[in-house]
């Protein structure tokens, strides 16, 4: 009777490890866009998928993040760059996702983790500490963005991704000068 009073609660807790491991985790949206792209797409075809499943996650993480700065910015500029780039981030996600329909390329349909990580690291900050976190993360953002298409403008196979591509260049190097503006601006502030 003895071991079975030291034995029950040892068999509960086994019980609640093994059920908690056993519970569905949620998929980053860019790995279920990616798995069924791999499966698709020849090897070729495939480097091209995977460009426009890195521009949908750009997009949707940038709408997300412009988003946050028109609610949580404090300087009017870091609010009105927040709008620029949740209304010409939301713009070109749309145009995207017609040329991967086009392409029958799955791309993510929400924000990545990487993008919900820095959602997340930019809730954490209030004010002039939020406005400073949001314009460097924005220029950080845009120049990693222009270095990833102006790659596949000269790499990618398929001539409409490769044009498609090109054209967004002048609209991502608007958005870099206008956040290393604002980055400038918010450095002055204490």
């Amino acid at each position: 009777m003895k071991n079975l009073l030291i034995l029950t609660p040892m068999l509960a807790l086994v019980f609640m490890l093994t059920s908690c491991e056993n519970s569905p985790k949620v998929e980053d949206p860019k790995k279920v866009a990616e798995d069924h792209n791999d499966a698709k797409f020849k090897a070729t075809n495939e480097s091209d998928a995977q460009f426009l499943v890195n521009a949908a996650e750009i997009h949707l993480e940038e709408i997300k993040l412009g988003e946050l700065a028109q609610t949580s910015g404090t300087m009017l500029e870091v609010k009105k760059l927040g709008e620029m780039m949740k209304t010409d981030h939301a713009k070109s996600l749309k145009d995207l996702q017609g040329l991967a329909a086009q392409k029958q390329v799955t791309l993510p349909m929400a924000i990545t983790e990487d993008g919900q990580t820095s959602y997340n690291k930019l809730m954490d900050k209030k004010g002039v500490a939020f406005d400073k976190a949001y314009s460097e993360m924005s220029v950080s953002g845009h120049k990693s963005a222009i270095e990833k298409f102006d790659k596949a403008s000269t790499t990618v196979t398929d001539p409409d991704i490769k044009a498609w591509a090109s054209s967004m260049l002048p609209t991502l190097r608007a958005h870099l000068d206008a956040s290393m503006t604002c980055q400038k601006n918010c450095e002055k502030m204490r």
